[in-house]
């Protein structure tokens, strides 16, 4: 059997926890009990904190852990659940969970976060040099604070050299059915999400976002020019004439807006555009065509294909699952 390791940490979504450990337990029991189907469960679970303490993931009620992390010598699995927001505070409180998967990522074993808890992962160093995601929002705060990660944030799960990692919060139940696939068998992951009526991995979570606009900075310049380029994003402009407003060569505008964003200005007017765009597709009875004009691309093809590669997946199939 799979020795699985749930961690609990505080802050976090106990979700992001729980569903997990109720996914690994169930896989190859539950189906079978169902409809007298045996299987063999796969998975031997366990539910560790450090000092085996009791975790306060929410403000009106605590976790219980089973095992101290420090009781655990050897195992197959850890899987790090989200741990809050605050990652100055969370990186400190947490120093024991990331010497933990430091030493059993050493001793072989796979490690697994989700949302927030990517982070713990990063700072134990096992996502260096790998691709790795996390919830949409803390893309940005992340990449800048572990630059040698190969972000991949459209992603709903990474998997790179035995480290895997999820997206948003509910990214937990596809990591962990992920997991099952990969560690057990295909059957027994499909047989679990249907007893436990949830859905098989999804592929991508860029639809669920409000796609980030650049890093924070405090370039007062181009602050002036993100201001400009929202106010005016659906018109026919040149960033010539913006950088010549703003005292700058179209040089120096261009490498001045990238080093205080990470992006390059025309990347941010996309960004601006489509995030424009998901607006309308989500709450207006306009037609692809007409939102690709509206947003400045009288091209639709190419807005079609630019919405793709922000968000995913087709102004249409975006509109159909949100609006």
């Amino acid at each position: 059997m799979v020795h699985v390791t749930i961690v609990l940490l505080d802050e976090g979504h106990a979700s992001t926890a729980v569903g997990p450990l109720e996914v690994f337990r169930d896989a190859g029991g539950l189906w079978g009990q169902l409809t007298g189907e045996a299987q063999d469960p796969p998975f031997d679970v366990h539910v560790a904190a450090g000092g085996g303490r009791a975790v306060r993931p929410g403000a009106r009620y605590v976790l219980q852990a089973d095992e101290s992390l420090e009781q655990i010598s050897r195992t197959d699995l850890v899987f790090v659940p989200s741990c809050g927001l605050n990652l100055d505070a969370v990186l400190e409180r947490e120093a024991d969970v990331i010497e933990f998967i430091e030493r059993q990522h050493a001793a072989g074993a796979r490690i697994a976060g989700v949302c927030s808890g990517v982070a713990l992962l990063a700072a134990a160093g096992v996502l260096d040099g790998k691709a790795a995601t996390t919830h949409w929002a803390l893309a940005d705060q992340y990449a800048q604070r572990f630059p040698a990660v190969h972000w991949q944030a459209e992603s709903m799960v990474t998997e790179d050299d035995g480290v895997y990692c999820g997206g948003g919060v509910y990214a937990a139940l596809d990591l962990a059915l992920y997991l099952v696939e990969k560690l057990s068998s295909r059957e027994i992951a499909r047989c679990c999400s249907r007893a436990l009526l949830i859905d098989m991995p999804r592929e991508c979570q860029t639809g669920f976002a409000v796609l980030p606009t650049g890093a924070r900075h405090a370039d007062d310049l181009v602050k002036r020019a993100q201001d400009w380029i929202r106010g005016h994003c659906a018109e026919d402009f040149r960033f010539e004439a913006l950088a010549r407003e703003l005292g700058m060569s179209p040089r120096n505008f261009v490498r001045r807006f990238k080093q205080a964003t990470g992006l390059a200005p025309v990347e941010y007017l996309q960004r601006m555009r489509v995030r424009a765009a998901k607006r309308l597709l989500e709450e207006d009875h306009v037609t692809v065509q007409e939102v690709s004009s509206i947003v400045g691309y009288e091209d639709v093809p190419f807005f079609r294909e630019l919405f793709k590669r922000h968000t995913g997946m087709t102004p249409a199939a975006y509109r159909g699952r949100f609006r």
